[in-house]
């Protein structure tokens, strides 16, 4: 039993799960919401498409893998290559249903993130759109907790509830419409009122966050082509080459002037627009991000790039992976969830911990 434990564990790279929760609630950030029950659905759906991708990475790499990595679970005989396709079945089909659960729009990108994920492991992995394909991927991934996060009813980043919202008790209804007090006030109680419709925040706001995930992605696939024999300079410099570009790009802060909405009841120019409160994450978080995604993903590449062995750019693969969690937690802070960002980073060492007994790649 216990050796079966073992051979599953490997053949999933459960070590990497902790890299993906992140990708959800930083695209949760990107939106300003914060994480509710559609993030909740979105990392569920995300782990079970990346659970199904390892499975079927696996077996359709049974052939390669009895020459260079004898020890994996298939070539070994530990797992038949029979299970570990039905696995990969069986996790796509949860994590779609898990994603269908958080509305039609969260569906249809989790049908584009497993159908890239198959279209990868199936094919596209040994040709030059390979490294294009899993950034795409991680990138959708990163869409599915915004889409998913927006079909819910979770509270904006940042936001105060406005004074004298305090409830039904508080509120004067007109037309079906709740209304607080003071805007009751302000807007006369007498006046015809639509009936109010909930407003869902715009998903593409988290594409440059997408944007910048998926081109981490990119580098480090571009190294993990090379990992089995080495001898690639040229993939672990052009990627810690990309991964400082990177570093710098993430840092600024993008969503420093989101504002909010007018001010009920103020029709003056310079009162139309407020500063949303808590949107700009502290610079010193950010840089204590950016600090711990570079010395994560840079150190490793250089080595590797030195000596481009086969242990030293599997070890640069590794810290490429484990750079994601940093690297999401630098995309929650700069939407201004430093909570949230924050909360990612406590992913590290649980990572750390279970990648020094099932290997990452």
């Amino acid at each position: 039993m216990k050796a079966a434990v073992r051979a599953w564990a490997e053949l999933l790279r459960v070590s990497a799960l902790f890299t993906v929760p992140g990708d959800a609630l930083a695209g949760a950030a990107a939106i300003g919401r914060r994480p509710g029950r559609g993030t909740a659905l979105a990392v569920g759906a995300s782990l079970c498409l990346y659970e199904a991708g390892m499975a079927l990475n696996d077996w359709a790499d049974r052939d390669e893998d009895a020459i260079d990595r004898p020890h994996r679970p298939i070539p070994s005989g530990r797992i038949t290559p029979g299970a570990a396709l039905a696995a990969a079945g069986a996790l796509t089909a949860a994590g779609l249903t898990l994603a269908a659960r958080a509305g039609r729009p969260a569906l249809t990108v989790a049908t584009g993130l497993a159908a890239t994920v198959w279209a990868y492991d199936l094919h596209l992995k040994h040709t030059p759109a390979g490294p294009a394909a899993m950034a795409g991927a991680r990138a959708l991934d990163l869409l599915l907790g915004a889409t998913a996060t927006a079909g819910t009813g979770a509270g904006s980043v940042g936001v105060k509830r406005p004074v004298g919202a305090t409830g039904t008790s508080r509120a004067v209804r007109n037309a079906g419409t709740v209304l607080p007090t003071r805007t009751a006030r302000v807007m006369g109680p007498a006046q015809p009122m639509r009936r109010a419709r909930t407003t869902h925040p715009d998903v593409r706001a988290a594409v440059p966050a997408a944007a910048l995930l998926g081109a981490h992605t990119y580098a480090v696939t571009a190294v993990s082509r090379h990992e089995a024999q080495g001898g690639s300079t040229v993939a672990p410099l052009g990627a810690l080459a990309a991964i400082v570009t990177l570093g710098a790009a993430a840092v600024r802060e993008r969503h420093g002037s989101r504002e909010l909405p007018p001010v009920p009841g103020k029709g003056g120019p310079g009162d139309r627009h407020r500063p949303r409160p808590g949107a700009s994450a502290p610079g010193l978080l950010l840089t204590a991000l950016t600090a711990a995604y570079l010395r994560t993903a840079a150190k490793p590449l250089l080595h590797a790039t030195l000596n481009p062995s086969p242990p030293l750019t599997q070890r640069a693969v590794g810290g490429g992976i484990r750079a994601m969690i940093p690297l999401q937690a630098v995309l929650a802070a700069r939407a201004g969830a430093a909570g949230t960002g924050l909360a990612v980073m406590g992913l590290v060492p649980l990572a750390r911990t279970l990648a020094r007994k099932v290997s990452l790649t």
